[in-house]
Order: C-alpha cells, then sequence, then structure tokens
C-alpha cells in the first residue's frame, strides 16, 4: 500500500491507524504485511464499508481533520447518514484497511547486519544461486554487486548500459537484491549496505 509522506509521521507514532481506499478490488489483505516509508505495517482488518458508515473518529483515524475532509480527499460526494435507517443497500463503498505499525522496515534493520554466520551467508549464496538460475540472461547478482560496489551513486541508466542491460530490468534485479538486504537506494544511484559488503567479500 501506497501513502503519501505527509502520512508517516503518524503511522509512526500511532495516531493513524486506518485508510480507506476507493479500489475497485482490495490491494490488501488481512496479516499481510507492508513497507511504508521506512517501516512495516500489518493490515489487522480489511473490509468493504459502506461510505456512510464513516465517522469523524474513523476519518481522525486515517489522518484527516473530519469526515468531510476524508471524503474531499477520496474524491467522493456522499451523504450524511441517516440517523434512524442508516446506509441504504445503494449507498457507495470504499475499502477500509484497519492497520497497526510493527516498528522499522525489516529490510533496513537486516542491511545494517555486519556480522554473518557460516549458515546465514551459505542461506544468501542459495539465495543468489536461485536468482541467477532464475534468469534468462545468465548470472548477474555477484556482478551487479560487483558493479555497485565500484561505481556508488552512479545513476542506474549508466549502471544498466554498462551491463548491457534496458535499465527498468537492471532496476528490477537491484530490487531483488535490496530485498536481501544487500543493497541501498541513494537519492542517485545505489551503494552496497554494510550486510552487502561483508556478503560480496565472502564471496
Amino acid at each position: 500500500m501506497l501513502f503519501s509522506a505527509d502520512a508517516w509521521p503518524g503511522i509512526a507514532d500511532g495516531s493513524i491507524t486506518v485508510t480507506f481506499r476507493t479500489w475497485q478490488r482490495p490491494q490488501a489483505k488481512t496479516g499481510n504485511r507492508y513497507r511504508v516509508g521506512g517501516m512495516s505495517i500489518e493490515a489487522i482488518d480489511v473490509a468493504l464499508v459502506p461510505i456512510e458508515t464513516i465517522t469523524d473518529d474513523d476519518a481522525r483515524r486515517a489522518g484527516a481533520a473530519d469526515r468531510a475532509a476524508l471524503l474531499r480527499r477520496l474524491k467522493i460526494d456522499a451523504p450524511t447518514p441517516h440517523p434512524i435507517t442508516g446506509p441504504t443497500d445503494d449507498s457507495p463503498t470504499v475499502w477500509r484497511v484497519e492497520f497497526r505499525h510493527l516498528g522499522q522496515d525489516d529490510r533496513i534493520e537486516r542491511r545494517q547486519q555486519v556480522e554473518v554466520t557460516d549458515d546465514q551467508l551459505a542461506a544468501i549464496r542459495a539465495r543468489l544461486d536461485r536468482l541467477d538460475r532464475a534468469s534468462g540472461g545468465g548470472p548477474w547478482t555477484r556482478a551487479t554487486l560487483r558493479l555497485i560496489e565500484r561505481y556508488p551513486g552512479v545513476v542506474s541508466t549508466a549502471l544498466a548500459r554498462h551491463t548491457g542491460q534496458e535499465r527498468p530490468a537492471f532496476k528490477l534485479n537491484v530490487r531483488k537484491l535490496k530485498e536481501l538486504g544487500l543493497t541501498e537506494s541513494l537519492d542517485v544511484g545505489y551503494r552496497l549496505s554494510p550486510l552487502g559488503e561483508v556478503v560480496l567479500r565472502a564471496l
């Protein structure tokens, strides 16, 4: 799930614990974890709800001043719920996702690791080998790690050209290494994480 940067502080301090989405189909699942702004969150309830059931308290938990402000953000024009009959069968609906903040993005913690056991190194090597075998263009993981080590902060277009890859394919490969905690994204280009440096030396 994507959140605008202005919501990140509220997610971190626990004041934002709900989000409403106008998805055609659910793009979050109860129990799944998602990364947001260097944090990890867990969806604890995902439900399709009538617009008219949204309250001011719901809106504040979603980071809006009140219900009207939330509906403006969602670009929805909806009536106030009837005090007796409540929502009708044809009320417009949105997806309501309740979540909890789990802490720091697990990748950040992982990539700061500088002591690696033999078993951990063997597991990482096995993951890299699987990525190499799954590639239609041949082994690439070690070469990409060495390239990033040699050229930290270099724009991805230049790095991709150096490998003979198209930029989107190169960026996708680097993202796979980032999932393992081996690389970090910079404002421009990449660098090896502390874990990546340890692993590359061991390899």
